[in-house]
């Protein structure tokens, strides 16, 4: 809540939630003093929102009775905007239950009309990317490391591993990154002395400090994540010789797959994979000639590929079957 903007509007919904309030209530409460718990009511009052002050010993504001906020109104098409946002959020792995219950109250103050239409959409609407399960994050969390990584202020985890192993951490944030359906925060791990990636949905708890500190400069969070995401070591190390331009093989490959370099006669792909049989698959896909450097069972996985599309190239019948012409 360190905004002004985002304080004042603190104080309106604890106006609103209170009948009175003293400014000591209001300036504890905000993380202000009371004087500018005083700058805030004008502000209030200068948005047309009626706020009163009330002097005595029992004095402090209120909002004048019978004042209500007007409902939010939106246009046709900006309600099924922010419904398909949620639908698409809820499918990517963004906080599930912020974006069911948000969706929720969404189409209950939708017209009728216009909320029959949404709920066919919805019931009609399918993905081709298979949902994310397990990979939401906390709200909170998400929250607290973004505010930390704008003001620049250390926060201390308590986060849980692949294993199950907890640690505590402390964490100059440098940024958060939302990749293949899963949030991730990086930035300078004081434990290990190196910049590292974390899953977000692993952070049991949050807790800012007063400590501050500078993002290095040549510093990309994305890019960071998508380097320590392709570092994440698999069972088999690949290195490939591509027969193209590296623009090209960057436009088709994702960093988080492979590093791309340029090199005599192409660009050279380093990558870890799990599955030689998917690597050799994602080669055919590329449709690119390529030089296999290691390893060496990589080109047994090729002729494999290989063999099984000519079999399939050869077939005239499914299951006995001869296809009609």
């Amino acid at each position: 809540m360190s905004h002004p903007t985002t304080r004042v509007l603190a104080m309106l919904e604890l106006l609103q939630a209170n009948r009175q309030l003293t400014g000591g209530a209001l300036a504890e409460r905000l993380g202000v003093d009371e004087r500018t718990v005083r700058r805030y009511a004008a502000r209030l009052a200068e948005l047309g929102i009626p706020v009163e002050g009330l002097r005595g010993r029992h004095g402090g504001f209120r909002l004048l009775p019978g004042f209500k906020l007007p409902p939010l109104m939106l246009t046709d098409d900006e309600a099924t905007a922010v419904v398909l946002g949620l639908l698409a959020g809820r499918r990517l792995g963004l906080p599930g239950d912020a974006t069911e219950t948000a969706l929720a109250k969404v189409q209950r103050v939708l017209p009728a009309t216009l909320r029959e239409r949404v709920q066919a959409l919805q019931e009609t609407l399918g993905f081709t990317m298979a949902a994310r399960t397990g990979a939401a994050p906390a709200v909170s969390a998400v929250l607290a490391l973004a505010a930390a990584a704008r003001e620049r202020h250390r926060v201390h985890l308590r986060y849980r591993s692949w294993n199950g192993a907890e640690s505590e951490r402390a964490l100059d944030t440098y940024g958060l990154v939302f990749h293949s359906g899963r949030w991730y925060v990086t930035g300078h791990d004081h434990r290990s002395g190196e910049v590292r990636t974390f899953r977000v949905d692993r952070v049991l708890a949050v807790e800012p400090s007063d400590e501050t500190y500078e993002v290095p400069g040549d510093l990309d969070p994305v890019q960071h994540v998508a380097r320590s995401l392709a570092a994440v070591p698999y069972a088999h190390e690949v290195e490939v010789l591509l027969e193209t331009t590296a623009a090209e093989a960057r436009r088709r490959i994702s960093p988080s797959i492979a590093s791309i370099t340029e090199t005599e006669g192409g660009v050279l792909m380093r990558a870890r994979a799990e599955s030689l049989d998917g690597m050799a698959r994602m080669l055919a896909g590329l449709g690119w000639p390529f030089v296999i450097r290691r390893p060496d069972e990589l080109r047994a996985a090729v002729r494999e590929l290989s063999a099984d599309l000519a079999v399939q190239a050869d077939r005239r019948t499914r299951h006995g079957v001869t296809p009609s012409r």
